[in-house]
C-alpha cells in the first residue's frame, strides 16, 4: 500500500509536465509578435493591406562608439524649436556621437547656429546645408501639406548630403525618442543588399482610399510608409539613379493627380509601389504615429515598447488618442528639460571637445573654490546657451535713423512687457534669462497676450539660466548683438518710455546728423515714481507738473543721486534743444547710440557697476553726451531682485565688485594709456549701486 502523499505527488508531477508540454508547443508554434519584420525577401502587401512592419525584431545591439548620423530639414523659428527639443530627447537616451545634417533656411540657421555653438555638447557635430539652394530641384512640385516645399525636401537628401556619407537616419521635427538612437542605427543591418530604404509602415487607413468620399491617394504599398522615420542607404540609391527615379515617379503621377497632399511621403510611396524591393520595413514601434485617424494601438502594447512618437497631426499635443496623456508627457519632459544637463561626456567613446572647451576646463581648473570671490570668477567663464529669435519675429524694413530698444529681463518681469509695447511701438530686441520649463511659460503668455502677440517686431532671446549671480551685461550683449535698426536705445524693462519717444528719437537722430560719422550718445533723462498706479505722463509738461507735485522724482535721487547727476535736471527743465554734459564717475544714463557701439563688460555680473562700466567705456571712445531735451522715460516700482538684496546684506559680494572695478581699471589703462587716468576717480568713490 502506498503512502497517502505519493499520489498527490505524481499528481502534481503529471500536471507540471503537461504545462511544460503546451508552454513548448505555444513557444514553437506562436504567431510572431506585433511588429516584427520578416527579413527572408522583399515582404508583398498582403490582403489586408499590411507590410509586414507590425512586429518586432530581433533587438539589434547598438555599436559601440559609432559616429551616427541624422539628418533633419527644419525652417523657421516654430520649427527651430521642435528641433531642439527633439535634439535634447536624442541625447537623453544616447551612447555614441552624433553628426546632425540640418538642413535650413536662413532664419533656422541664424537659430540654431547659435545655439548649438553656446549650448557646446561633448562628442555632436554640426553640418548646415542651404535648403533655398535646394527650393528649385523641388518648386515644381504641388503640394496641399502645410510644410510646404521644405515636406519635399527629403528628397533631395541623396544629392545634397556629401557624397561620401553612406547611411543616414531622417527624422521630422516632430517626433520624440524614447530610447537609444543607435538601436535604430543598428536596423541598417537588417537590410538586404537590394534595400535602400527603411520604413515604419503608413498607421492609417489613408492609403488605401476609404477615409471620404471620392478620397484619392497617391498609390502606395497596402496601407503605404509613413516618412517621420527615415533609414537610407546613400551609397546605393545614387548607384540606383535615385534623383531620375524620383523625378520620372512624380511627374507620372502628377498627370492625372492635382498635388501632393502628405508632402515627400506621396512620392515616396509611389516608388516603392512600382520598385518594393527597395523597402525594408521597420518594427512600428520606431514611429508611433499619433495622426487624426491613427491606428497605432495596434503597434504596442505597454509604453516600455515605445521607441519613437510621431505627432504627425497638424493638432500636434491636440490630437485624440486613449494614451495621448503618457506620450503627451514624455514630450513635454523634454520640452522643459534643463538642456544644460545634456553636456555630459561620453564615457568610453574620446571625441575632439567642442571648439573652447578645452581653454574653457582650464581656465575653471585654475579657480580657487575657496576664494571668496568664487561665484564671480566662474559666472565669468560660464557659457550659456542662447536661442536667438526664440519666437517668430520680422525685421523692421530698413530705414537710416531708425531705432531698435535693447532690454533685459527675468521671468519676474514679464508682466511688465504688455504696458512696453504700449509705450514704444518701435523695434526692441530683448534677452530673457529663463529655464527650460520658463521659456515654456514665457511662451504661453506670449501666446496668450493680445498685445504681445499682435506684435511681430519684438525680437526674443531665451539665455537659459546657469549659475547663481544675474549675468546682466551677457543679457544685454546678447540682445545688442541682435538689435537690427542702425540705433538702438540701451534702457531696462522696468521703463517706460514716454509715448512719443520713438518718433522723438528718430527725428532727433536726423536732425543731429549722428549718420554721418558723429560719435554721440544721447541721453534720456530717468525718473521714477514710488506708486503702483499713476497717470502716465503725456508731455514734457505734464512730467514737470507730476515733479513738482511730488508724484515724480529724478531717478534713484534718495538711494544713488550720483547715477545720473550730471544730466543736469534743473537745465533739461528750462532746454529747448540738446546739450552737452560732461562724464563724471560713477555716471549710468539711459543712451541711445549706433548699433555698433561698445559692447558690455561680461565680467559685471549681478548687481554693481555693470552699465557705468559702459558709460566709462563710452567716454573713453569719445562719444559725446547730449541730452534730448524732450526724451524721458519713468521706473515703475518693483521688489528687489536677489542681487540687489545680496549687495546690501553682503560685504564679500560688495569686495568681489571692487575687486572686478579694479581689475576693469587695469584694461582701461592697458589700452587706453594715460587718457585712463581720469577714470580712476570712479574707483575712489564711495561704492553705490550699478
Amino acid at each position: 500500500m502506498l503512502p497517502r502523499g505519493r499520489p498527490r505527488a505524481l499528481g502534481a508531477a503529471a500536471l507540471l509536465l503537461l504545462l511544460l508540454l503546451i508552454g513548448f508547443f505555444l513557444f514553437h508554434e506562436r504567431p510572431r509578435p506585433r511588429g516584427a519584420a520578416a527579413f527572408d525577401g522583399d515582404p508583398p502587401a498582403d490582403p489586408g493591406g499590411h507590410n509586414g512592419s507590425d512586429c518586432i525584431l530581433p533587438r539589434p545591439r547598438p555599436p559601440k562608439c559609432e559616429l551616427l548620423q541624422v539628418a533633419i530639414v527644419c525652417a523657421g523659428h516654430n520649427s527651430s524649436r521642435d528641433v531642439i527639443t527633439l535634439v535634447k530627447s536624442m541625447l537623453f537616451y544616447r551612447k555614441n556621437p552624433l553628426h546632425l545634417h540640418l538642413v535650413t533656411d536662413a532664419v533656422a540657421r541664424n537659430i540654431l547656429e547659435t545655439l548649438f555653438h553656446t549650448w557646446m555638447v561633448p562628442a555632436v557635430q554640426i553640418s548646415f546645408y542651404n535648403a533655398d539652394e535646394l527650393k528649385p530641384q523641388v518648386s515644381w512640385i504641388p503640394n496641399k501639406h502645410y510644410s510646404g516645399l521644405y515636406g519635399l525636401m527629403k528628397l533631395v537628401l541623396p544629392s545634397a548630403l556629401p557624397p561620401d556619407l553612406a547611411r543616414v537616419i531622417v527624422l521630422d521635427t516632430d517626433v520624440t525618442f524614447a530610447s537609444n538612437i543607435a538601436e535604430l542605427w543598428a536596423l541598417f543591418a537588417h537590410f538586404s543588399d537590394k534595400q535602400v530604404i527603411g520604413l515604419v509602415e503608413n498607421q492609417s487607413d489613408w492609403y488605401l482610399g476609404n477615409l471620404w468620399r471620392n478620397h484619392r491617394p497617391w498609390p502606395a504599398l497596402g496601407r503605404g510608409f509613413n516618412t517621420g522615420v527615415i533609414l537610407l542607404r546613400l551609397d546605393r540609391l545614387r548607384q540606383a539613379g535615385w534623383e531620375q527615379m524620383w523625378k520620372l515617379t512624380a511627374t507620372r503621377e502628377l498627370l492625372t493627380l492635382p498635388a501632393t497632399s502628405l508632402a515627400d511621403q506621396d512620392i515616396f510611396n509611389a516608388i516603392i509601389k512600382e520598385h518594393p524591393w527597395l523597402v525594408q520595413p521597420l518594427p512600428c514601434v520606431w514611429n508611433v504615429q499619433l495622426s487624426d485617424h491613427t491606428l497605432a494601438e495596434r503597434c504596442y502594447s505597454e509604453a516600455s515598447d515605445l521607441k519613437v512618437i510621431h505627432w504627425n497631426s497638424p493638432k500636434k499635443l491636440r490630437v485624440k488618442n486613449k494614451h495621448v496623456e503618457s506620450f503627451r508627457n514624455l514630450y513635454l519632459t523634454f520640452l522643459e528639460y534643463d538642456g544644460n544637463l545634456l553636456r555630459r561626456e561620453l564615457f568610453g567613446c574620446p571625441r575632439p571637445p567642442p571648439p573652447g572647451a578645452e581653454h574653457l576646463q582650464r581656465a575653471l581648473a585654475q579657480l580657487d573654490e575657496e576664494d571668496a570671490c568664487f561665484e564671480f570668477r566662474r559666472q565669468q567663464l560660464t557659457v550659456h546657451r542662447v536661442h536667438i529669435t526664440f519666437l517668430p519675429h520680422k525685421p523692421p524694413p530698413p530705414q537710416p535713423h531708425d531705432v531698435t530698444l535693447v532690454a533685459q529681463l527675468s521671468m519676474d518681469r514679464v508682466q511688465m512687457l504688455e504696458a512696453l509695447c504700449r509705450h514704444w511701438p518701435g523695434p526692441m530686441s530683448l534677452a530673457l534669462y529663463l529655464t527650460d520649463a520658463e521659456a515654456q511659460q514665457f511662451l504661453r503668455f506670449v501666446e496668450t497676450s493680445v498685445v504681445l502677440s499682435a506684435r511681430q517686431d519684438v525680437a526674443y532671446h531665451v539665455v537659459y539660466r546657469e549659475g547663481p549671480l544675474y549675468p546682466i551685461n551677457q543679457l544685454r550683449n546678447v540682445a545688442l548683438a541682435q538689435a537690427l535698426t542702425p540705433y538702438v536705445f540701451l534702457s531696462d524693462i522696468d521703463f517706460l518710455p514716454a509715448y512719443s519717444l520713438y518718433d522723438y528719437l528718430r527725428a532727433s537722430i536726423k536732425q543731429l546728423e549722428l549718420g554721418s560719422g558723429r560719435k554721440a550718445a544721447l541721453v534720456v533723462p530717468a525718473f521714477e515714481t514710488l506708486h503702483y498706479r499713476f497717470s502716465f505722463p503725456s508731455s514734457k509738461a505734464e512730467l514737470l507738473a507730476l515733479l513738482d507735485a511730488g508724484s515724480l522724482h529724478t531717478f534713484r535721487y534718495h538711494e544713488w543721486p550720483r547715477g545720473h547727476a550730471p544730466t543736469d535736471y534743473a537745465r533739461w527743465r528750462e532746454a529747448q534743444a540738446p546739450y552737452h554734459v560732461q562724464w563724471a564717475a560713477d555716471y549710468e544714463p539711459y543712451v541711445v547710440v549706433p548699433r555698433d557701439c561698445p559692447r558690455y563688460d561680461p565680467r559685471f555680473a549681478g548687481f554693481g557697476w555693470n552699465k557705468v562700466a559702459h558709460v566709462v567705456e563710452l567716454d573713453a571712445q569719445e562719444y559725446e553726451l547730449l541730452v534730448l531735451p524732450e526724451a524721458f522715460v519713468i521706473h515703475l516700482p518693483h521688489a528687489p531682485s536677489l542681487d540687489i538684496s545680496r549687495f546690501r546684506s553682503s560685504p564679500t559680494y560688495r569686495d568681489c565688485l571692487q575687486a572686478l572695478k579694479d581689475e576693469f581699471h587695469q584694461d582701461l589703462s592697458r589700452r587706453y594709456g594715460a587718457a585712463a587716468l581720469k577714470y580712476l576717480t570712479a574707483l575712489q568713490q564711495p561704492r553705490g549701486p550699478t
